[in-house]
């Protein structure tokens, strides 16, 4: 399962994405918010990190305006390794070397094609583990 959440900027790009995931039969939950009216951010990013730190999902995917306040929201919880992307290359890394749990997007920053290419990328991306287990261990510490 994944944990989706947005702020009111972000909120339009995560419908999109939860819709995105309807057609294509894939298991989430919305942790918000759930309207475009004026929020804070780290409310909805502790509740979509904690949910993957908890193992109630496996994944996370977070939007703001930038995706710079969900990601240093979500990584001050301890277990999450939250990867702001916006190529499919970066998403692809973030997973292959650092294996990020975590997704953040700017829904000012990625237009949803993008986006949508974006997680279809970093959902489809295996950590390589290897060397790059090392480091995910200093970070985790």
């Amino acid at each position: 399962m994944i944990a989706i959440a947005s702020d009111h900027a972000g909120y339009k790009l995560k419908q999109a994405i939860a819709k995105y995931f309807d057609t294509a039969g894939t298991e989430y939950k919305d942790y918000g918010t759930f309207s475009g009216d004026s929020c804070d951010y780290p409310v909805y990013a502790k509740l979509a990190g904690n949910a993957v730190v908890s193992g109630e999902a496996e994944y996370g995917i977070l939007v703001c305006g930038t995706g710079i306040g969900m990601s240093v929201a979500a990584n001050k919880i301890r277990g999450i390794r939250c990867a702001l992307c916006d190529s499919v290359f970066l998403a692809e890394r973030a997973r292959s070397h650092n294996n990020a749990n975590v997704l953040a997007l700017g829904a000012l920053i990625v237009d949803e094609p993008l986006a949508l290419n974006i997680i279809r990328a970093w959902l489809g991306t295996e950590f390589e583990g290897g060397r790059h287990s090392k480091r995910v261990e200093q970070i985790e510490g």
